[in-house]
């Protein structure tokens, strides 16, 4: 993912298109892009020209408040399908989806195999 401009040169496309530039030419100017000069020309009258944080998980604390009811539903139950636990999950008011039960357990490790492996067949050519 590509990095954010510093706000020195976000300041400096500003105030040039304030002095009389338009947009492109305050971003050719500059060496940015014609859609952020326009975006940050917006900005000026009411936001701030900082950069938001870029990426990273803005979700996954919904389901993290639950983590002490689910890691006890799979100990109660330890062959417990995502299904169940998702229904259980809607019951006390919550929805989710199957994908997001699936990387809850994928973060703290959590695998839940349904039986153990067969022993190899003896008949079975080697």
């Amino acid at each position: 993912m590509a990095r954010a401009l510093s706000l020195d040169v976000r300041e400096r496309v500003v105030e040039a298109i304030a002095k009389g530039l338009s947009c492109r030419q305050a971003a050719a100017r500059w060496g940015v892009s014609a859609s952020s000069a326009i975006r940050w020309a917006r900005i000026r009258s009411g936001g701030a020209l900082a950069p938001m944080n870029q990426g990273g998980d803005r979700r996954s604390q919904r389901i993290e408040a639950e983590a002490a009811f689910i890691l006890g539903a799979v100990a109660e139950q330890p062959d417990i399908t995502l299904a169940e636990l998702k229904g259980q999950l809607r019951e006390r008011g919550m929805s989710v989806g199957i994908g997001t039960l699936w990387r809850f357990f994928q973060r703290h490790r959590i695998t839940l195999k349904k039986r153990l492996r067969m022993p190899p067949s003896s008949s079975a050519r080697t």
